[in-house]
């Protein structure tokens, strides 16, 4: 056997700085350098202070001791350029708001107090211990800041979980061609997440303008590196996604700043996606103010070792033994960022000691649901309607599906496809994007398997202007990459303070029925009817499929499509497509079949498939008002039109063919709790499939599926004749 050692062609190095780097800088730019790390460490000294005086609750994630990574990178960066963090980024915060805040003329020599450095401090402080001036109304915390106005896109609680939006902005700065770059920062815990592995696959693949960078800290709370990574140089990992890898010494400012300016520059001008990784050291442990070793995870002397090498106390040095600045200026800068801190602090809570929050500071909690959804206001110029019967023609519903979308990628050139196979076989996997790939070649993008990571990326795209349509070939999957829609997606327009909007829609197809059995078979309307972020509409025939659509893609929330399969060949009449730009309000049920007996509540597929059992409900003498519900999040519950029915008819049945513990009915009946007691003749009547997965043999699918037989026993006990 013969072996041949391979070479990569990727540029993996680790990065030194000089003394020539050093003399490189101008006075000014070395001045401001030590002053954004002095208000960094005086204010995350600050925070362990208030911790200690029990001002505030909650988690403490400080960045004591990896100032130089976030302060190096920062001074790379220009306005335009993206940033998002993790849980510890305070650091990445102050350093990106004060370059943007900060006149790129101020000189910290002649100034060190900067006015303009003490309304980001305020707002910042105000944040962490959870009050109203807060960047997100007191809603994030520490963990959760944003501010897009400075280009900082959001740090997070999950680790690893803001990679992939990271990767949605430079996606969407490369389509917009800005020339701007986007930088995530994580630590070394993050890198052995999926959402690292998957984004950065997308990255490398679409050779996207973003810097992967991992603050190497060594310890994932208290777990050493050795212990959690097959490699100690995490940067050579980006070897296999076609990044350029670096690696340099976090504790080292200037270092910092030579490696991301050159990763900039090279990424502006089309080059290859970079992972930087900065070997560093927090001082505290996780998120308090005790060293790590006191938990006896690492050692006095490791921690003693590590603080010789601090950059807060080793950068003046050398700015004074080379000359860049004279020990009056270097003191001055140090006190001007301790009184800055010290100042927006006084400024928030007073000078008074013990130290409490005014109570007019706290937010009101009467604004406890502000931001769940967008106000509506998109919907201004929008003209809502619920289209006549007059010159319509036939048409698929799955026809449908592919024009409607069409009309939108015609107008709005930032709207785009993304999902697996959605640009193959000339009409996607199931014919929902049929011949679309042909007139759209650019924006009908297919993916890699990995809905974490396409998922997020869509995210982030529409956090930076563009209008994603994702497609989950199968609800199930969408489990796959539940970190994205439920503690990203959900949450982030109320986690933010009502600060983004999320324009974001995703469409999948319920495939029970179809025998794909137990992994391709979820119906997904009560898991995301659990968070309040999300809008979902489920279209139960092609007029309606249009009009709610198009209220999709006007929407600032997030919306999911339902799409049952059994609609997708079925005919229905649709207006011509001139008319075409109706919209169907969110939150509007509609009557699909007056009735006498009692109310039917149903959905999707179901609205159908009940329509389609006229005689069977007749022979069983059930005269049923069908209420479909077409708006399916508990929030968007047309409740009016519900209980006007329910006081005629006096009977309620719910009916789905999910799994009774997967479906609507309990937050129907929660929400409906006072008027079943008040308006029903007897109580309600819950119909549908037994909690068993289904299965992939004809015979036993069949028999898990709640059938018409039940359908109709259980309509004709609620209501029948006579009852």
């Amino acid at each position: 056997m013969n072996t041949e050692k391979l070479t990569f062609y990727q540029n993996c190095m680790r990065t030194i700085s000089s003394e020539e780097d050093l003399l490189l800088l101008e006075s000014r730019e070395a001045a401001r350098l030590l002053f954004h790390m002095c208000v960094i460490r005086n204010f995350e000294n600050t925070l362990l202070q208030l911790q200690g005086e029990g001002v505030f609750e909650g988690p403490l994630h400080t960045s004591i001791g990896q100032e130089a990574v976030a302060v190096g990178a920062m001074m790379a960066l220009e306005a335009r350029d993206r940033v998002n963090g993790s849980h510890r980024a305070h650091h990445h915060f102050i350093a990106k708001t004060l370059n943007q805040q900060l006149a790129a003329d101020w000189d910290p020599r002649t100034d060190p107090t900067p006015l303009a450095a003490k309304p980001i401090l305020i707002n910042m402080f105000a944040e962490i211990l959870g009050l109203a001036a807060g960047c997100c109304g007191g809603r994030g915390g520490s963990m959760h800041l944003i501010a897009p106005e400075a280009g900082f896109y959001g740090s997070n609680g999950i680790v690893g979980g803001g990679i992939p939006a990271a990767v949605g902005m430079a996606f969407a700065q490369q389509k917009k061609r800005s020339g701007s770059v986007v930088v995530s920062f994580f630590g070394d815990g993050a890198i052995n997440q999926g959402a690292f592995h998957e984004a950065a696959n997308l990255a490398g693949l679409w050779n996207l303008p973003i810097i992967f960078f991992v603050e190497n800290n060594l310890y994932a709370v208290g777990t050493h590196i050795e212990k959690a990574s097959a490699v100690s140089e995490l940067a050579v990992r980006g070897i296999s996604y076609g990044m350029n890898c670096r690696i340099v010494d976090g504790m080292d400012v200037v270092g910092v700043y030579q490696t991301v300016r050159e990763a900039v520059s090279d990424l502006r001008t089309g080059g290859k996606p970079y992972l930087v990784e900065a070997k560093c050291y927090r001082h505290m442990h996780h998120d308090s103010a005790i060293a790590g070793s006191a938990y006896g995870y690492r050692t006095r002397a490791e921690e003693q070792s590590w603080k010789e090498r601090d950059a807060v106390s080793n950068f003046p040095k050398l700015l004074s033994r080379y000359q860049l600045l004279v020990e009056k200026e270097i003191e001055d800068i140090v006190n001007g960022a301790r009184e800055i801190v010290s100042t927006a602090l006084e400024e928030l809570v007073g000078s008074a000691r013990p130290r409490r929050i005014p109570a007019a500071a706290w937010p009101d909690a009467r604004t406890k649901e502000d931001g769940l959804r967008s106000t509506g206001e998109e919907f201004s110029a929008v003209s809502f309607l619920e289209p006549k019967h007059r010159e319509h023609r036939l048409m698929k519903y799955v026809d449908v599906i592919a024009d409607v979308t069409r009309r939108w990628l015609r107008k709005d050139e930032r709207v785009f496809i993304i999902g697996e196979d959605v640009a193959n076989f000339r009409q996607g996997p199931y014919g929902a994007t049929r011949g679309l790939m042909d007139e759209f070649p650019d924006r009908v993008i297919n993916t890699p398997i990995s809905e974490a990571g396409f998922v997020g990326l869509a995210y982030g795209s529409c956090l930076d202007g563009l209008l994603p349509i994702v497609e989950i070939m199968f609800p199930d999957f969408v489990l796959v990459a539940a970190d994205q829609f439920f503690n990203q997606i959900a949450k982030a327009r109320h986690m933010y303070g009502n600060r983004i909007d999320i324009p974001l829609v995703v469409r999948t197809r319920v495939a029970i029925g179809t025998g794909m059995g137990p992994q391709h078979s979820l119906d997904p309307v009560g898991l995301f009817s659990l968070f309040s972020g999300w809008r979902i509409v489920a279209p139960s025939r092609a007029i309606d499929y249009i009009g709610l659509f198009n209220s999709s893609m006007v929407s600032r929330d997030p919306v999911l499509i339902l799409e049952h399969h059994s609609l997708y060949h079925r005919t229905y009449e649709v207006p011509p497509p001139a008319e075409w730009d109706y919209c169907i309000p969110f939150g509007k049920a509609r009557v699909a079949r007056r009735g006498e007996d009692l109310t039917v509540l149903i959905y999707g597929g179901m609205t159908q498939r009940l329509l389609d059992m006229e005689e069977e409900l007749q022979a069983a003498g059930v005269d049923a008002e069908i209420v479909d519900l077409r708006s399916l999040d508990p929030l968007s519950l047309d409740l009016q039109t519900i209980v006007a029915s329910m006081e005629r008819t006096g009977r309620l049945a719910i009916v789905e063919e999910t799994a009774s513990s997967q479906g609507l009915s309990g937050h129907l009946l929660r929400c409906l709790q006072d008027q079943c007691h008040r308006l029903l003749k007897r109580p309600p009547k819950l119909i549908s499939s037994p909690d068993i997965p289904v299965a992939s043999s004809k015979v036993l699918e069949q028999a898990t599926i709640v059938s018409n037989e039940a359908i109709v026993a259980g309509l004709a006990e609620c209501g029948g004749k006579g009852k």
